[in-house]
């Protein structure tokens, strides 16, 4: 079965894990608005693509 990238979500801890930061810096990223956050069952979430937008920004220190 095929899972669509705008289906998954990342909890802050997990996409803390994927991008080699603290969660904290995750949480402030979501205030700042730098990392767009939505709410799932009463939880932020981060969505794939953001995640996949914010690791491709050289400007942040990913690959491009």
């Amino acid at each position: 079965m095929r899972t669509s990238l705008s289906n998954v979500h990342y909890s802050i801890r997990e996409a803390a894990g994927v991008l080699g930061v603290a969660p904290s810096n995750v949480a402030r990223a979501i205030r700042l608005g730098q990392v767009r956050a939505v709410r799932r069952r009463g939880h932020l979430v981060i969505p794939a693509s953001g995640l996949i937008r914010l690791l491709g920004d050289p400007m942040s220190g990913g690959t491009p």
